[in-house]
């Protein structure tokens, strides 16, 4: 889970409903000043993790949009502010994955530049899977090449058992005190109250299929290297899901490049926003002037 560092919304980023073809998405967008361009890749789209949220990005937005590209982070079908149905079909990573060809055609402005943060890897993978055509690359941050295993799979196969019986309020009180109980801090009030509430707000049925899937999901890494879309893998050096080591592994099937973020773990768009837009924006750059070049 990650934790936002502050909620008030930066100057540049608002609040708004997406519309698409699938239904309706919350946002957080960003929107800079002066844009780097109007084509391929003048967007980035951000998928948030298990149980996480839009906030998650909070702190990278505005940093992705002073490099003059807009910037749309989503809560994605039945996730905290965006309403699901409770027909777990309904959340099978293919139909997340064609809801982020939905938001990417809504957007339209191009092939966008797709970032999928750990849960929301497996959905951005999905997307790509399914349409290529629609994103000018991929970065897999604090993803892996299939769902987690161990002890990590084992405490959410307890979930996936908990939460129909239950009932969120209660199996976050038990997750909230597990956690504690392993060291984590405590957070200032109003974050406390955040973090509880995007909890309970999610679609338990959502809830439900995130975490299994989380498990279950298939290792693809051969077929999303197929697609030839551009992928960077990224990650926090203390990153305690995925391994940094499975990470790199995951990266040399794929053939696509590495960044590590120093002073990061899970979540290097809050641990270390500027750093992760930095990696994010010279791997865009890059590929920007490699198109120009082929085009010369």
């Amino acid at each position: 889970m990650s934790t936002p560092r502050f909620l008030d919304l930066p100057a540049g980023v608002r609040s708004a409903r997406l519309g698409t073809s699938r239904g309706e998405f919350a946002v957080l967008e960003a929107t800079p000043a002066e844009r780097s361009s109007d084509g391929p890749g003048s967007v980035a789209l951000l998928l948030p993790g298990w149980t996480g949220s839009k906030e998650d990005f909070l702190s990278l937005l505005p940093a992705l949009a002073r490099t003059g590209r807009r910037a749309v982070a989503v809560d994605q079908r039945g996730q905290y502010d965006t309403a699901g149905p409770d027909e777990p079909s309904a959340y099978d990573l293919n139909e997340l994955g064609l809801d982020a060809y939905a938001m990417a055609e809504a957007i339209d402005a191009g092939p966008a530049h797709l970032v999928g943060h750990s849960f929301g890897g497996l959905v951005a993978r999905a997307a790509v899977l399914a349409r290529p055509d629609r994103f000018a690359s991929l970065t897999l941050l604090g993803s892996g090449p299939a769902g987690l295993g161990g002890q990590q799979a084992q405490l959410l196969n307890l979930m996936v058992e908990a939460i129909p019986t239950q009932g969120l309020p209660a199996v976050y009180a038990a997750k909230r005190e597990l956690e504690r109980r392993n060291g984590a801090a405590e957070e200032p009030a109003h974050i406390e109250e955040f973090l509880a509430r995007r909890f309970r707000a999610n679609n338990p049925v959502s809830l439900t299929e995130f975490t299994r899937q989380l498990v279950e999901a298939p290792d693809l890494v051969a077929e999303l290297a197929s697609t030839g879309v551009p992928t960077m893998v990224a990650f926090g050096v203390d990153d305690d899901a995925w391994s940094p080591a499975v990470q790199r592994e995951m990266a040399d099937r794929l053939g696509a490049p590495v960044h590590e973020i120093d002073g990061a773990g899970h979540s290097p768009a809050v641990d270390r926003p500027d750093a992760t837009a930095e990696a994010l924006t010279a791997y865009w750059d890059s590929l920007h002037r490699d198109a120009a070049g082929s085009a010369g």
